[in-house]
């Protein structure tokens, strides 16, 4: 008789562990449900609102270029550089060529 009633022992601990289980989870999934419709009810959070475009402000005017006086002095200086051999012939020439173009 042991053998059965350790055995009924067992089917009745196990389903009522089952049934409390199952219970649990019933109102589990109940207040779970509840929240999310709180959540739809609620009204939605406030977006950010992006500001309306406003152009870029325009570009600053370019400097004015070297005045004429200004490439004659800048020239002259340049061969003399040339003249004295601190620049070659082709340093000379692409300065030449960057300043007056």
């Amino acid at each position: 008789m042991g053998l059965i009633r350790g055995m009924a022992r067992t089917a009745v601990v196990a389903g009522t562990a089952t049934a409390v289980s199952n219970r649990v989870s019933r109102r589990q999934a109940g207040r779970w449900a509840a929240q999310e419709s709180q959540q739809y009810q609620q009204p939605p959070p406030q977006q950010y609102q992006q500001p309306a475009y406003e152009p870029p402000p325009p570009a600053p005017a370019a400097p004015a270029g070297p005045t004429t006086d200004d490439m004659i002095t800048q020239l002259t200086k340049l061969g003399q550089l040339r003249d004295q051999g601190i620049l070659t012939d082709a340093e000379f020439e692409a300065q030449k060529a960057k300043l007056l173009g």
